[in-house]
């Protein structure tokens, strides 16, 4: 049998001497027992080496720290990092106006500058605050304009380049489709004026 005992009818001399072999047998392994039973276990890769769990699961760590900073990082980009400033901005301007008085008087320096900072309508000096603003923001370079008399028109309503000399050398489709246009247009203004005059 898989237990080492004889199997079917025995004597009872031959089981006592069965049982003593196996006793036996249990004391000489007892020690092995006591070995196994405190060791820890010993995994191995693939390949047949030891592996050390430990210096694993410390790569491990330092690897997904690594890409949690990175998603974090990547976060922060798909929000957007000027929208991100401008909103941590927004919330300290938010903060600052809580701490004023709700009564804003006449000394209030950043109602003035405020008030200041604002552009009317027919204001005889904004032209010249615009051209001293100019001259402040002179380090932000802006490309150059065309100057010249109006251009011909075109559908997308581009403005030429600023070295454009003036001359218009296209083939003529532009005004062509133009004057198709004004002529669908007023024909259709006057069938709409013939359909309508009896009444």
């Amino acid at each position: 049998m898989l237990s080492g005992v004889k199997a079917g009818l025995v004597s009872a001399d031959v089981l006592r001497r069965e049982q003593q072999e196996l006793r036996r047998h249990e004391r000489n392994n007892k020690h092995l027992e006591e070995e196994s039973r405190h060791s820890e276990t010993v995994f191995r890769d693939k390949s047949g080496r030891k592996r050390d769990l430990a210096q694993e699961r410390l790569e491990q760590r330092q690897k997904d720290e690594a890409k949690s900073e990175r998603d974090e990082q990547y976060a922060k980009w798909g929000k957007g990092l000027a929208q991100g400033r401008q909103q941590q901005q927004n919330v300290e301007d938010a903060i600052k106006e809580m701490q004023k008085p709700l009564a804003r008087y006449i000394d209030d320096e950043d109602l003035d500058r405020m008030l200041r900072e604002q552009e009317r309508d027919g204001d005889p000096m904004a032209e010249f605050i615009k051209k001293r603003k100019a001259k402040e923001n002179k380090e932000k370079k802006e490309k150059p304009r065309y100057n010249g008399p109006a251009p011909p028109l075109n559908r997308f309503n581009i403005w030429p380049g600023h070295r454009w000399d003036g001359v218009d050398r296209s083939n003529g489709f532009e005004q062509q489709r133009f004057a198709r246009l004004a002529n669908k247009k007023a024909v259709q203004e006057l069938a709409y004026k013939w359909s309508v005059e009896d009444m």
